[in-house]
């Protein structure tokens, strides 16, 4: 059982609020809060109160309000609930920005865990599989703008067979050009194939559980070239130049 397990959605919510403001300003004010939540400073005070005496915030009243290392962790575990099923939401069934929102706050408090890990090996599945990826999105999408089932799945794999085959023979034909995560472009997905470095940062990424075969996108490059932000599976993380070259990848 998690910390957040233990934790009401409501509280959830004011824990998450609280991580974005101290993303951006460092610290967080109840005022910060009540307007992001749209709730009064009189629900505010009763929420600090309850997650300051579960120890996850640094809280007196008239001071500003920052988390603690456990309190941080919590966030983050409730931030990358609503982000991975916010993303599935607009980017394998094609909802609205808003209202994949909407959605994604009132299930990112009841998805057990169990589930969750489920959900997030479906969706690289479904963006790594032959017969899936962005093909397979676009098909569904042509469905649910006509309103109508797909008649020709047969021809469908049959193509997707074929394909695998030319894939195939152009590996025996010529040297594929290998790329690393460092090579991509930001907004750019891949594949791990391969994690060549030693050391923390691998022990980092496999405590996380990302192995060859995870899905990653690149987020954003710093103006030097380091670090590399990436997302892989919900956490964001940020690599050194020289950790991304360690990592072979597969564009998808």
């Amino acid at each position: 059982m998690t910390l957040t397990d233990t934790l009401t959605a409501s509280l959830e919510d004011y824990l998450e609020a609280i991580f974005h403001i101290v993303a951006d300003k460092h610290a967080a004010k109840p005022s910060d809060i009540a307007k992001r939540l749209k709730v009064t400073r009189a629900s505010v005070t009763g929420a600090l109160r309850s997650l300051a005496d579960k120890k996850l915030i640094n809280y007196t009243p008239y001071d500003l309000i920052t988390l603690t290392q456990v309190g941080e962790a919590a966030a983050k575990d409730v931030v990358r609930r609503h982000e991975v099923l916010h993303d599935f939401f607009v980017d394998v069934l094609l909802v609205d920005e808003a209202e994949a929102g909407t959605a994604a706050c009132q299930m990112e408090h009841s998805i057990p865990k169990g589930i969750f890990d489920r959900f997030i090996q479906f969706v690289d599945f479904v963006q790594t599989c032959p017969r899936g990826g962005n093909k397979w999105i676009k098909g569904f999408s042509y469905q649910c703008d006509h309103d109508s089932t797909q008649q020709n799945c047969e021809a469908c794999i049959h193509e997707c067979i074929e394909e695998i085959r030319k894939r195939k023979k152009m590996g025996g034909d010529k040297k594929v050009e290998s790329l690393t995560l460092k090579d991509l472009k930001p907004g750019q997905k891949c594949k791990i194939v391969k994690m060549r470095g030693r050391g923390e940062i691998n022990k980092r990424i496999l405590e996380m559980g990302v192995t060859p075969g995870s899905v990653v996108e690149l987020e954003r490059i710093a103006p030097l070239g380091d670090p590399i932000d990436v997302k892989v599976k919900g956490y964001h993380l940020s690599l050194r130049k020289d950790e991304a070259a360690g990592i072979d990848v597969e564009v998808i």
